[in-house]
């Protein structure tokens, strides 16, 4: 199957009519990735509605070739760049074709300077979560949408009004929050994230009002086909597996298990111990060990983690030392098992924040490199994406499919300035605490994670009749659907109380305890 549209060459369009046979369906969207974090959540989104989308390269795809594909409706995604400084490649007669467009943030922005609109940098920025209201409630884009209704934002530049131009919502700080000129239509908002809390139906509205599209694609069991696609990948092969004892590698084990009929001898999985999480590998342990299908070893890596990162400070420079102490211990174990791949639980906001996913022209911000992107292993990986999502249908026991995603880096991210064992003692005790009384109180399960950070900061503190100082300890938690976005977890007063007494109490080194509000945008998931 065609993945990434970049020239509407024979062979592309004969890729995709083959796909359109396959869905039965004379209809394809393109979204064109101008390198927003959050492109894959628009095809997904759309792929949920059973429409088939195709990512096109913004870089190399033009006019002639989107007429050649002749597509539903065009959706550009948000991105990075700024139109007024540094605007994206865009063949931007693709905008006078007469096809629907729907621009999101940047894309919008694209669209509305075409037409002689002013795009400029706001006195008040937008990130977060605001209230859009909505002007015009008869449009086809906001039809069974609420008058005022939750979206979130992330944006530095406005958009000011122009001849043409249908001012269609507003929110506090941007006066054309949504827009219309024609065929063109633009928010400035992201109606694919979970925090838009009508968004699906904007897209929905999108696709089948203003586009009116017809087709819908059959609806398939998505784990038949992954297992299928696996199956045929792997026939007669062996494959190491990174097992983190977090949900998203637990999910790719039983996949595997599937594809490879619990065939012994063809899977062996390896747990890294060193800056792992305190139960991590009691929940490995627990429902990986002594199964006839895997072939568990347990690699204690701790002293290599510590010498690697012996005088790092800088969380990316102790993100790139750790990467390394991973693809060795890994590479070395595929090498001893005779592996012909290599496969990890990834989550794609992992690959996103990377720079990686869809490897159009566009410039992609690195917001984080993570510790299993981009690490050129000697072996090609197996890295099914979204695997939580058909977890159930595999029987993934219910316990591994609520724990919270493993930090690639282990604790290295919850410990500011250098990591050495003292510190990563006290990550871990001060973790299982947190841990342990989320579940108690009946709350791990409502986040989607949550962690405790061991800061730089110290506090005068008094324990007993003396008066000493203590570490700080930041608290977090957030609730989200995919990572994409997040929203700072509301807990308990009494539960963070409880918390912070039994931290301080229980943990000789801690002064003080603090939580962390923010969301997501502006800050990430993970402290560092």
């Amino acid at each position: 199957m065609l993945d990434i549209l970049r020239r509407a060459d024979q062979a592309s369009v004969e890729a995709i009519r083959e796909e359109m046979a396959i869905r039965k369906s004379g209809e394809v969207f393109l979204l064109f990735s101008l390198g927003s974090q959050f492109d894959h959540l628009i095809k997904q989104q759309l792929e949920k509605l059973g429409v088939f989308c195709l990512v096109a390269d913004s870089v190399s795809v033009t006019a002639e070739d989107v007429l050649a594909v002749a597509p539903k409706g065009i959706i550009l995604s948000g991105g990075p760049a700024s139109v007024h400084t540094d605007p994206p490649p865009f063949d931007q007669t693709i905008f006078d074709l007469g096809i629907p467009v729907l621009g999101i943030c940047l894309g919008f922005q694209l669209w509305a300077k075409h037409i002689g609109a002013r795009v400029i940098p706001a006195t008040h920025r937008e990130f977060g979560t605001h209230l859009l209201r909505i002007h015009e409630v008869n449009s086809d884009l906001f039809h069974d949408v609420s008058d005022s209704t939750s979206v979130l934002e992330s944006h530095g530049d406005r958009i000011e009004s122009t001849l043409g131009l249908t001012i269609l919502a507003t929110t506090t700080h941007a006066p054309i929050a949504a827009g219309r000129s024609r065929h063109l239509w633009g928010v400035q908002f992201h109606p694919e994230v979970t925090e838009t809390i009508e968004g699906s139906r904007m897209l929905e509205n999108f696709c089948f009002r203003i586009c009116e599209a017809k087709d819908r694609f059959p609806a398939k069991d998505v784990t038949i086909l992954k297992v299928r696609d696996l199956r045929e990948r792997i026939a007669g092969k062996r494959i190491l597996l990174a097992l983190s004892g977090g949900s998203d590698s637990s999910v790719v084990a039983s996949l595997l298990k599937v594809a490879v009929n619990e065939e012994e001898g063809r899977i062996r999985a390896i747990y890294i111990r060193g800056i792992d999480r305190p139960d991590d590998e009691v929940f490995v342990q627990r429902y990986f060990d002594n199964q006839p299908w895997l072939d568990l070893r347990i690699v204690d890596a701790t002293e290599r983690f510590l010498e690697v990162l012996h005088g790092k400070i800088g969380m990316r420079d102790k993100r790139v030392a750790m990467r390394g102490v991973y693809k060795e211990v890994l590479e070395h174990a595929a090498k001893e098992f005779g592996a012909d791949f290599i496969a990890q639980g990834t989550l794609y906001t992992d690959i996103s924040e990377s720079g990686g996913g869809h490897q159009t022209g566009a410039r992609k911000a690195v917001i984080k490199i993570h510790h299993n992107t981009n690490l050129g292993f000697s072996l090609p990986e197996l890295t099914p994406l979204d695997a939580r999502n058909i977890g159930r249908i595999l029987g993934t026991p219910e316990e591994l499919l609520v724990r919270h995603p493993f930090p690639g880096p282990g604790m290295v991210v919850r410990i500011e300035g250098e990591v050495h064992a003292q510190k990563l003692a006290v990550a871990r005790a001060i973790d299982s605490i947190y841990i342990e009384e989320l579940r108690t109180w009946d709350l791990y399960r409502t986040l989607w994670q949550a962690g405790a950070v061991v800061t730089q900061s110290v506090t005068t503190c008094t324990k007993g009749d003396d008066a000493t100082q203590g570490i700080v300890i930041a608290l977090w938690a957030v609730w989200s659907v995919n990572g994409f976005t997040a929203t700072r977890a509301r807990l308990p007063d009494d539960f963070l109380d409880h918390v912070s007494r039994r931290i301080t109490n229980e943990v000789p080194e801690v002064g003080a305890v603090v939580y962390r509000i923010s969301d997501k945008p502006p800050a990430t998931i993970e402290w560092g």
